[in-house]
């Protein structure tokens, strides 16, 4: 049985081996002033009215592969909860308020609204400009733990109740999954960008379904981020409490 499975192996790698080997020797010469993929992403683009040529790979041409990425992350933090979640014998107490350094504390204050404002804008405007739910998400889960260094981490805890973020990561990921159910019911591909119309180019309401589902990656993404550091930074306080006891 061993023997075969090894056999199944290396025909099917050899294979798939023969096939890169012939897509690589197909492949435009590097540096050449000859992109026909890159030409193409950019007339699809074009033609669905979005001005940003990457969200339109991202969410568009390609969306099936970022319902991949997005399902790594959603499995990676949903590993990371399970792994870190407090045993039924942990009981962690409130952090005490820590000390900070009042130049430290006005700068965390004063960036918190504005990085987060930019990343609820980069979010919003992925599909006119460089950014999208990725880059948007990550910047306003960030914005938020600025209070953490402005304040204390009670102060965070207030202001990030886990069970909401947790529920707003799943949520996301199925409105993701809805939109591509929904152009299936249609009568088109998976995640095909058909079901709404494609708007004014350069205008927010432009690219179709890109807009729902770039803002339903930032969500995730933002969310995501939020739920990891909550169970890292719950970690690392119980360790400085037994620390400092």
């Amino acid at each position: 049985m061993n023997r075969l499975r090894l056999w199944l192996l290396a025909v099917g790698g050899a294979g798939l081996a023969a096939l890169l080997v012939a897509a690589c020797l197909d492949l435009p010469g590097f540096g050449g002033r000859h992109h026909p993929y890159g030409d193409r992403a950019v007339q699809a683009s074009l033609a669905r009215h979005t001005a940003n040529t990457i969200s339109s790979v991202n969410f568009d041409q390609r969306a099936y592969d970022t319902l991949g990425e997005m399902s790594i992350l959603f499995a990676a933090v949903l590993g990371c909860v399970v792994l870190l979640r407090q045993a039924r014998d942990e009981h962690r107490a409130p952090p005490e308020p820590a000390e900070v350094a009042r130049p430290v504390r006005r700068y965390a204050l004063l960036v918190l609204p504005v990085a987060l404002v930019t990343g609820l804008y980069v979010v919003a405007h992925g599909q006119l400009s460089p950014g999208g739910g990725f880059q948007g998400g990550v910047v306003a889960a960030t914005a938020l733990h600025l209070l953490y260094l402005g304040a204390d981490y009670g102060a965070l805890e207030r202001v990030r109740p886990l069970g909401v973020y947790e529920t707003s990561d799943a949520v996301a990921v199925c409105a993701y999954l809805v939109l591509g159910l929904a152009s299936v019911l249609a009568g088109t591909a998976f995640l095909a960008n058909t079901l709404l119309p494609y708007g004014t180019f350069n205008t927010l309401s432009s690219g179709g379904a890109v807009p729902l589902l770039n803002a339903a990656v930032g969500m995730e993404v933002a969310s995501a981020v939020v739920v990891l550091l909550a169970h890292f930074l719950d970690q690392a306080v119980e360790i400085e409490e037994e620390h400092g006891s």
